[in-house]
Order: structure tokens, then sequence, then C-alpha cells
């Protein structure tokens, strides 16, 4: 009688500042070409950067980074490879069965990482997890989610 009251105190509570799951069910090709849309597009030659807006959709494999404006820096001296991306405003990342949004994220190309910043949501299945940050790994599927993690666990989820 008391076990059933137990777990659900224990899943009202907030986890440690720190919980680790994984993200997307699969692992990223982060070798695949990386692919904009977007309504308008801004590019500085002067400081090697360009900026998308309205609609931005990114796609590498199966993995999806959509927001309101995403900053594209090349890297330095080579205007054909992709440094990094800062994508802000209603920002969606979703890969497999699995979604996470953010105020801001910051697709780091050559690291094959994401960090999403600013109240994180992640939607697994009916489960829930939110923090303050989360680094996802793509090689790997791996993610850290960082500061007052709290999680909603659906009975027979993962």
């Amino acid at each position: 009688m008391m076990r059933p009251l137990l777990i659900a105190l224990a899943l009202c509570a907030p986890l440690p500042a720190l919980a680790q799951t994984t993200f997307g069910g699969m692992q990223a090709d982060t070798s695949a070409p990386v692919e904009v849309a977007a309504d308008n597009l801004d590019v500085n030659q002067a400081d090697g950067s360009a900026l998308f807006t309205g609609n931005v959709v990114i796609g590498q494999g199966d993995m999806r980074l959509s927001a309101d404006r995403v900053a594209v820096q090349y890297a330095p001296g080579d205007q054909q490879r992709i440094d990094s991306l800062t994508a802000t405003g209603n920002v969606t990342l979703v890969s497999g069965p699995d979604a996470a949004e953010a105020a801001e994220a910051v697709y780091d190309v050559a690291a094959g990482t994401v960090l999403l910043t600013g109240d994180v949501l992640l939607s697994q299945g009916g489960n829930v997890l939110s923090g303050d940050r989360m680094t996802v790994d793509l090689a790997t599927g791996a993610a850290q989610v960082q500061g007052r993690v709290r999680s909603v666990l659906q009975p027979g989820g993962n």
C-alpha cells in the first residue's frame, strides 16, 4: 500500500542538477551534408557569417533543427566549411521520436554536439524532462541535462 505512494512521490521530486539520457534513439550522421531552408538569407562576406531568418529548418541526416533565426559561422578562411550554427527563437531539435525545445541552440559542427539553453524541454514518448541546459552528442545520442532538472515519467515508459 505504501510502495505506490513512495514511487509517486519520487517521480514528483526534482532530479539532481545533472541527468543523463539518450536523444533520438539513434546515432546521427554528423558527416552528412547540412541542409538549410529559410525565408531569408543575409551574407556578410567581411566576417564570414550568414544569417537565415524566417521559418528556418536545418537538416542533417535524420536530425532537424528549426528556429526563427539561425546564424552560421564558417570556419576561418574556409567559406565552404560550417564551424557552428546558433539558433534562436522557437528552437526545436528533433531526432527520431525525440524532440527538444529551448530558447537557443548552438550546433558545433566539428564537435558534433548541440547545446540547448533556456527552459529546455525534452519529450520522449510520454516522458518529459526539463532543465536549464542540455548537451547532445550527436555521434552517440548521449544527452546531459543540467540545472534544476525535473522529469515526468509514464508508467511502463523508459
